[in-house]
């Protein structure tokens, strides 16, 4: 023999007498499950037991918790082997929402931000947006569309709440009714995900990831949301200036092709608000969304129309006339109050406005000032502020209030006087000094001799 290494033999394939006549029943049952939730599919106990008692199956259940196991995997394998990437066509988009930390008031907090991702050219734009409600949603798409001057013509979509209400069996969708208003307002297409599969939407997830990384990471401090999102503009449309990773062409000029496909803008913008009636309760309080906002006292345990759109909540009569308007609230905040409907009930009753959370929400001036006041100058006090603060805030007021003081405790009439100055811009007028102001009068000549100058005789006379 001249070869003696190891033979290399062949496994054995034995039948499997009890296993294959159930085999193809198992295939198809797992087949069947993985087009299901992962909680709808059946386990490899249950299929032992519907085997046995549908089947007479005589085998063992390890046998075919084996089995299930097995081929689950090699299924796998092949489904995602047969995913095959989406064309990507000019004015077609994709949307989805991320999420970045921000430094506020010293504190990191995280905020989500809307992203339209455009992956023919690789272009895309971004808005960042107190919460992922409705409001917030279709704010941020308007807003795109508005910008970029034109509507995608097809634009694809996770399952977000804010636009599905209801996946249905056939694999329609049941929109929100404000979100399916807003698709025929602008006329766009409409596409959504196939539930799990992220894939779908690929190009703006990761989108999502590099704006995070390239825009939004270390934080960035958060003064004012709008300024901030209006410097993304010019952030977006500088990073076109660069190669797209597969086709060698500037994202720019690619993105040329993107806007020619885009449909036209409506006449007029969508408005992104929703109405609520509420009741108020006895205090003229009502409640959205779990945050509480102030009406005013004549409105207790009536019922008053809510218009709200991402950063702002308006109460309005069953007239559509306004009665208050609060900035929404959103995170830890619970309650926004506007007092000056309040103040002219306060100033019956002005010595229980020291009990009341406004009283600890005055400028600290306000807060002096009133208790030097007897109870009638705090009833004209608040009176006063009730007309002052009702289409401004404690600014001017206070500016008023500090000038006023300048020469001890003022009147309610002095402050009111200064405050109508400061708003015309005139401010307090300077006291004239009357010694500077006049020029010196040259002394008196007593005789005629002026008179010789001015006949040019210097005093002969012929």
């Amino acid at each position: 023999m001249e070869d003696f290494s190891p033979e290399t033999k062949p496994p054995q394939v034995r039948g499997a007498r009890v296993m294959d006549p159930v085999k193809p029943i198992l295939d198809a049952w797992i087949q069947e499950d993985f087009q299901k939730k992962k909680k709808f599919r059946r386990t490899a106990k249950r299929m032992y037991e519907v085997l046995v008692e549908d089947y007479a199956f005589k085998g063992s259940d390890r046998t075919v918790r084996n089995y299930v196991a097995k081929q689950k995997i090699k299924l796998a394998e092949e489904v995602e082997q047969a995913a095959l990437p989406l064309e990507a066509k000019p004015g077609t988009a994709q949307v989805d929402f991320g999420e970045a930390p921000f430094l506020h008031d010293g504190k990191q907090i995280v905020l989500p931000y809307l992203v339209i991702s455009f992956p023919f050219s690789n272009a895309f734009l971004f808005q960042v947006f107190p919460a992922q409600n409705k409001e917030c949603f279709m704010e941020g798409l308007k807003r795109m569309f508005h910008y970029i001057g034109g509507v995608p013509k097809a634009i694809r979509f996770d399952n977000l709440s804010a636009a599905v209400k209801k996946v249905l069996p056939n694999g329609e969708r049941e929109l929100t009714e404000a979100f399916q208003n807003f698709v025929l307002h602008y006329e766009f297409t409409p596409e959504f995900c196939n539930p799990g599969s992220g894939n779908e939407k690929g190009h703006v997830e990761s989108m999502v990831k590099y704006i995070r990384n390239n825009f939004l990471l270390p934080e960035l401090t958060l003064l004012n949301l709008e300024d901030l999102n209006r410097t993304f503009w010019k952030k977006a449309e500088k990073d076109r200036n660069r190669k797209h990773y597969q086709k060698e062409n500037l994202i720019a000029k690619l993105y040329m092709a993107d806007q020619e496909q885009f449909l036209q803008l409506p006449a007029k913008e969508f408005d992104c608000v929703r109405y609520e009636e509420v009741k108020a309760d006895k205090y003229g309080y009502i409640r959205i969304d779990n945050k509480t906002y102030s009406t005013s006292p004549r409105f207790a345990k009536q019922k008053v129309l809510a218009k709200i759109s991402y950063n702002q909540v308006e109460l309005l009569t069953e007239k559509y006339d306004l009665i208050v308007s609060h900035e929404r609230l959103y995170g830890e905040q619970k309650q926004s109050v506007k007092w000056q409907p309040y103040l002219s009930l306060m100033a019956k009753r002005p010595m229980a406005i020291k009990y009341t959370s406004f009283y600890e929400q005055l400028p600290k001036e306000w807060q002096i000032y009133l208790e030097q006041c007897t109870v009638h100058e705090k009833q004209q006090v608040l009176q006063l502020l009730s007309v002052l603060l009702k289409e401004r805030d404690f600014h001017t007021p206070t500016e008023a209030l500090r000038l006023a003081s300048e020469r001890g405790q003022p009147s309610v009439d002095s402050i009111k006087q200064v405050f109508y100055q400061l708003l015309n811009g005139r401010g307090q007028r300077k006291e004239i000094d009357v010694k500077k102001a006049v020029p010196d009068v040259p002394p008196a000549v007593r005789g005629l001799s002026h008179y010789d100058h001015l006949m040019g005789t210097g005093g002969d006379i012929e």
